[in-house]
This record gives structure tokens, sequence and C-alpha cells, in this order.
């Protein structure tokens, strides 16, 4: 690895992980405990994984005068690897009151250290592989940051006072909802997967060949007031919209709106980073399941886009982020109304799917730990695209294959339809 890749890679590195303790700022010192669910992990876990992450599959393989921080910390803040050891169990995450936030600080700020002396000095023992593994732990803490703000949205949402995490200023210009406008895609043979030189995440690879039949998708995401009127509607009542499991979903859990909405009074508000506020129709509808979104779609005699439709348009019609973009940067933390021509596919919200997460062609597991990062994920799980505006500007892309199982909705998820032309 040569001296400016290293310094650049250092300054990235730095300039990452500053941004995960700054999004940490606005919580009080309880909120980094709560897990109020099993899918949600306590901030002060998320701080501590990130850091194990660096020190178990680089430090302690590659830096041989590496001493371990805490060796108890590798039970403690491995998530998933079987291949390095056992662990706590993902909903016992949560009983962990020890180590405290401050020692989880000092915890990052030793590996941090450590690091750094590792790539300053023994630059000869980074080959490809180790290239590819600390750029992995860049991606994977951003892919943190994104968890760290809805698990917190969840912890703080979940809170009976409605905390505010951060002030929303809007924009003083009144954002007008746009009429639903459909884009036509012609049939072809378009070819999807991931080609190039930078990063990419195992489950993009595989670029492949696949014939589409033409199809339309809407320009923009389904908004508030769309979703609205398919619940006044009856849309939680009525079967025939549903998948049968996904039915057996709405039954049992008693769902009858999207997680956050809150009716008081007969009118709708809705829990946001910025406490409860009075729902904006305007707004994209997010925190929606797959079940939802498939649902919504059958109301409106519309479908999902299949991940490869979903591709092919995103890299014909928003293939970058650009000014418009809703990412993390902005500071909204919410899903806006499309500007300036924006057809919102990078950014605002997750979009479901009708795609189920398979490997594609010739998709092959890395040995060690890193391959365990996604592959064996590839059971009873939609694919989502696009990013969110949680999401960081730069860890996007539209190859990007984001997943999980159809009832889950704490992310921020959206809706786009779709048709098949008559």
């Amino acid at each position: 690895m040569k001296t400016e890749d290293i310094n650049h890679f250092i300054k990235r590195f730095q300039s990452i992980r500053r941004q995960t303790i700054e999004l940490c700022k606005p919580l009080a010192v309880e909120d980094f405990v709560a897990q109020p669910v099993s899918d949600v992990s306590p901030p002060k876990w998320h701080l501590g994984h990130t850091t194990w992450f660096y020190e178990a599959l680089v430090l302690e393989n590659y830096d041989d005068d590496y001493q371990e921080f805490d060796k108890r910390y590798n039970y403690l803040f491995n998530s998933y690897y079987e291949s390095v050891g056992d662990r706590v169990q993902r909903p016992n995450r949560g009983f962990m009151t020890r180590p405290t936030v401050s020692e989880i600080i000092r915890y990052r700020e030793y590996v941090e250290e450590q690091l750094l002396k590792f790539l300053k000095k023994k630059a000869d023992r980074i080959d490809e592989r180790l290239e590819y593994i600390l750029e992995l732990g860049l991606q994977h803490e951003q892919q943190h940051q994104e968890l760290l703000i809805t698990d917190f949205k969840y912890i703080l949402g979940q809170n009976p006072l409605f905390p505010v995490y951060k002030e929303f200023i809007p924009k003083d210009e009144e954002i007008n909802n746009r009429s639903q406008n459909f884009i036509e895609i012609d049939e072809g043979i378009y070819e999807i997967g991931y080609k190039g030189n930078g990063f990419s995440f195992d489950n993009e690879l595989g670029s492949h060949k696949v014939f589409l039949n033409p199809y339309r998708f809407q320009d923009r995401l389904v908004t508030n007031r769309e979703y609205l009127d398919f619940m006044e509607d009856g849309g939680y009542r009525r079967f025939n919209f549903w998948l049968s499991e996904g039915w057996d979903w709405v039954k049992m859990n008693n769902i009858f709106a999207p997680l956050y909405w809150h009716q008081i009074d007969n009118n709708w508000f809705v829990y946001t980073l910025s406490g409860m506020e009075e729902l904006n129709p305007d707004e994209p509808v997010i925190h929606v399941s797959y079940f939802e979104a498939d649902a919504f779609a059958r109301w409106k005699g519309k479908r999902l886009l299949t991940e490869f439709e979903w591709e092919v348009a995103a890299r014909k019609y928003e293939a970058k982020p650009n000014g418009a973009s809703n990412f993390v940067e902005k500071g909204n933390f919410r899903a806006l109304p499309p500007e300036n021509g924006s057809k919102q596919f990078l950014g605002d919200a997750w979009e479901w799917t009708g795609s189920a997460y398979l490997p594609y062609p010739g998709f092959k597991e890395a040995e060690g730990a890193i391959g365990e990062y996604n592959g064996k994920f590839m059971v009873n799980q939609m694919v989502l695209r696009g990013g969110s505006c949680a999401t960081s500007a730069g860890h996007i892309r539209p190859t990007y294959r984001n997943f999980f199982h159809p009832h889950l909705r704490w992310q921020y998820m959206g809706i786009r339809l779709a048709e098949t032309p008559k």
C-alpha cells in the first residue's frame, strides 16, 4: 500500500470515526444502554462493535506487537462471526450495563491509536486482502452509523415523553405534492451488478445480464397522503390485499398504521427525531414493512419493482448522489419531498423491491470471517435499494443491495410503485 494511499485512508478513517461520535452527542448517557426489542442494539454496543472489528480482524491478525485492550470484549462485541468465537446473543445486548460508556470510549481511542501506529510503521504488512479488510471496516462503520440513527429513533420513539434528538428546520418555501407520473423502460437485456475498481460488497459482484420485459416506474416515492388513502379505504382490514403471511402478521400484531404513527383526537401524528409532529402528507411514507409495501401496491393495482428493474432505472435516471439527494450529511433525519427533479432513487428511504435476497451467478464467499458478512443471510429476506436519509452519500451506489426480513420496519423503508404496460 503506497504512502499516499495510507494517508488517504487515515484521513477517511479519522473522519468516519468522528462522525460516529458526533451522531451520539445528542444522547443522554441513559440512552446508550436501552434495547427495547432484539432488532435494536444499544448505542454503546455499536460503539464497541465497530471498534472490535478493527481489533479482531486487523490488529490481532496482522500486528505482532498488538496488546489486546480487554480479552473479554471479544465475547461482548462480536456480532455474528462464528469463526471468531462465542458472543452475547443479540437480544441480550441491553443487559450489558458494563462496560460503561466512558470505558467503551477509551476502548475506541486505544484501538484507533494502535491502528494508526500499525498503518504508519508496518505498511509492508498491508497486502491486497488486508487493504480490502481496512476498507470494509470503513464501510462497516458507515453501516452502523445508519443503524445508530434508526436505533436512536426506536429507543426514543418508545419513550412516552417522545424526546427530541435534533430540531428540524424546514425550508421556507412550500413543497407541493407532485402528481403521480410513470416512466417507461423498454424491454431488453441489461447488465446487473458491480463492475469497476472501487469498493463493493461481495453480494454486488458477479456482474451478469438479465432480460427485462417493458415496465413503468413511479418517478418518486409514495407519500403519506397516498398511504393514508389506503388506510382510510380499509387497507389494514381487507385481507385480499395481503400476502397470507403478511395478513397473519397484521392480525397477530394488531398493525393498523406505519411504525411511529399515532392517532390523537382523530388526527394523525408521527414521531420523528425532532419529536412528535403532525403528519406531513407530502413527505414520503417510511417505516413500512415489505408486507405493507406489497399490500399498498396491490391496493393501487400496481406492484413493486424487482431489484433488477430498480437498478436499471436508477442507473439511467440517478446513477450518483447529487445536491438534491437527502442523505445523513443533510442532517434532516427524515424523508422529504423530492427537489429539483430528483427521482429519489438515492437517499430519503430504502425502497422495498419484489426480489428475494439471493446470490448472483458465480457468488463465492471469501475465506475467514469476512466470508460471513453477507452470504449466510441469503434466505427468507427481501432486497431493498437506494439508501436513506440516514445513509452516508459516499456509501451508496445503484448496485448496493440491502436486505431485511419482510416484517421489519424500524429502518427508513419506503415504497415506489411499478406496473407492467398493457
